[in-house]
């Protein structure tokens, strides 16, 4: 089991989004000692690994209940799991591309200025 703090520490979350998610729900495998403070097993820990990926991919925080809840009803909401997911990844995607453009954006300048300052030092 870990304390809020060790959950933390693994996760790279802090103790603030780690007390948001679990009052928001979103890891139901959240236990309580007899002080009332919160400890996570290993299934809480791979919950929380789950939802910090997924607001990484910039899924919505009401997005990940209904995923989250959907999980505690077992085989029955694997198809609205994969839905889910599969809209995220669709935006994954998306994001993916956007930065690659970007990059290359970044990528003409830096060859751009490497060039014009060649051409100064030669003169």
């Amino acid at each position: 089991m870990y304390t809020i703090k060790e959950a933390a520490q693994q996760t790279g979350l802090t103790e603030y989004s780690l007390r948001f998610y679990t009052d928001r729900g979103l890891i139901p495998a959240t236990q309580r000692d007899t002080n009332n403070r919160r400890l996570f097993d290993e299934e809480a820990m791979s919950q929380l690994t789950t939802v910090k990926c997924l607001r990484e991919c910039g899924m919505s925080i009401e997005a990940i209940q209904r995923y989250m809840a959907l999980g505690m009803e077992g085989k029955e909401a694997l198809q609205a799991r994969l839905a889910i997911v599969l809209e995220q990844q669709k935006m994954a995607e998306q994001q993916l591309q956007q930065a690659e453009e970007r990059l290359g954006f970044i990528r003409r300048k830096v060859e751009r200025y490497r060039m014009r300052i060649a051409e100064v030092t030669e003169e």
